[in-house]
């Protein structure tokens, strides 16, 4: 059975056929590096690495780029807040990023183009569509003409008027139309800036993606994911600069996006504050229970984050490696089950493929005779395999990867709060208590003093 995805663009499941069925291409929207990013953050490099894995068994090869953009007015804020240049902030926070994805399992991308380093190609991108009348040059500013490209709202399948109205539209007397978007804006001494025909700027945010994909993709890419907040208006206004500059191309065929996560309900937003960043998750629970989370629901579905989400997980984990460590004596190849491809085949169902992991399992348990324990110990394997998941030793799995570094910082702690009680630095004391408590590590008074574990 081929791969069926659901295509955003023509709203329904279609069987997925690449231009070179010997290497498909996939296009990624990364993260704008200017802090930690936010667990709803890590949801498309975890399902769209799951897709990327499937294109490879399928196919045999994969161009696969996920982008990093590194020069944007949130860098700059932080930058200037800083008194630093914003290479100091984009290095410091795309290492962090790659350090949070590679915790969760997620593996990196073929290519990972920056937008600093492509400015030559937005360039020539916006002479482009300036000389074929798609832009315009106004005050410093190129401005892309939406009422030069017919198909504009193809894919958030809108009117522009209604999308006007649900958009941060700059107001600005240079613009011929209210929808017209930026291209490239002047900088200031005080701006990163780059030279061009337009005077000294830096490029707008859309414009990035769309130089970088065709850059190492190709006028036409296979696939192009991110977060259906991306819709509109990026990755419609990508489509709209992408096709015009390349005479009417497509830019891509099948568009994929991945559900918002909420927290409590509403939606998990930087500018709210209810956010869990990656980087303390990962360090106050098993990354690889994050990683089963996220694969819980299926991807194109809202998915509700709590603690009692990651618990469950956990408790999941605990009875799949639980099992593994039951067959160590069984030796075994993983293979990855037919049932759980045809699971993936179904636009990515996750879920399925994880009901079908906790079955395989189930059986395992119950198997008495040692050929068919080796044949479902390799399908389990295997099937973690399909999902980033079950792939580490099950000692470790259960040792939650403590390290004796890591139980000597939590001594040191210990200590220390016992000293802050005696010096009657009740402040400091609770400080530490709640950040043990936070790592779940629990306190218990005996004659012999303080002793702590892991809850």
């Amino acid at each position: 059975m081929p791969l069926h995805l659901y295509n955003s663009l023509s709203r329904q499941l279609e069987p997925f056929a690449p231009l070179d069925p010997a290497c498909p291409t996939l296009y990624v929207c990364g993260p704008t590096v200017y802090n930690y990013v936010h667990i709803g953050n890590a949801r498309g490099p975890v399902v769209f690495g799951v897709l990327a894995d499937l294109l490879r068994r399928r196919h045999g090869g994969l161009r696969y780029a996920r982008n990093i953009t590194d020069v944007d007015d949130k860098i700059n804020a932080a930058a200037q807040e800083q008194g630093v240049p914003i290479a100091a902030i984009t290095d410091r926070f795309a290492a962090a990023y790659r350090e949070d994805m590679a915790a969760l399992g997620i593996a990196p991308p073929d290519i990972e183009p920056a937008a600093t380093a492509h400015i030559a190609e937005i360039i020539a991108m916006i002479e482009r569509l300036i000389e074929t009348g798609h832009a315009y040059a106004a005050e410093g500013h190129v401005l892309f003409a939406v009422d030069s490209y017919a198909g504009y709202g193809k894919l958030s399948r809108r009117e522009l008027d209604d999308m006007l109205a649900g958009a941060r539209i700059e107001v600005a007397p240079y613009k011929r139309g209210a929808g017209d978007f930026v291209l490239w804006k002047p900088s200031t001494d005080a701006l990163p800036g780059w030279d061009s025909p337009w005077g000294r700027g830096r490029p707008g945010w859309h414009i990035e993606c769309s130089a970088m994909a065709a850059a190492h993709l190709g006028e036409t890419i296979d696939i192009h994911a991110g977060g259906v907040d991306l819709q509109f208006p990026h990755h419609e206004n990508e489509i709209a600069q992408s096709e015009c500059a390349h005479g009417g191309a497509p830019f891509a065929r099948v568009w994929l996006h991945n559900g918002m996560l909420t927290f409590a309900g509403s939606k998990m937003s930087k500018s709210v504050g209810n956010i869990e960043r990656v980087h303390d998750l990962v360090r106050a629970h098993p990354p690889e229970a994050l990683r089963y989370s996220l694969l819980s629901a299926h991807y194109r579905q809202p998915l509700d984050w709590s603690d009692a989400l990651i618990e469950q997980s956990v408790r999941t984990l605990d009875r799949l490696y639980g099992t593994l460590r039951d067959l160590a004596d069984v030796d075994a190849t993983p293979h990855i089950p037919a049932s759980i491809e045809a699971a993936l085949d179904e636009d990515l169902n996750t879920p399925a493929a994880l009901a079908e992991l906790a079955r395989i399992a189930g059986e395992a348990r119950r198997a008495g005779d040692s050929v068919t324990r080796a044949a479902l110990k390799a399908d389990l394997l295997g099937a973690g395999r399909a999902l980033g998941l079950l792939q580490q030793a099950p000692a470790d799995w259960f040792a939650r990867g403590v390290s004796e570094d890591d139980d000597a910082r939590i001594q040191a702690l210990v200590d220390e709060r016992v000293a802050a009680k005696q010096a009657r630095d009740f402040t400091r004391a609770d400080a530490i208590r709640d950040q043990l408590a936070a790592e779940k590590i629990v306190l218990e008074d005996t004659p012999q003093g303080v002793r702590w574990k892991r809850g």
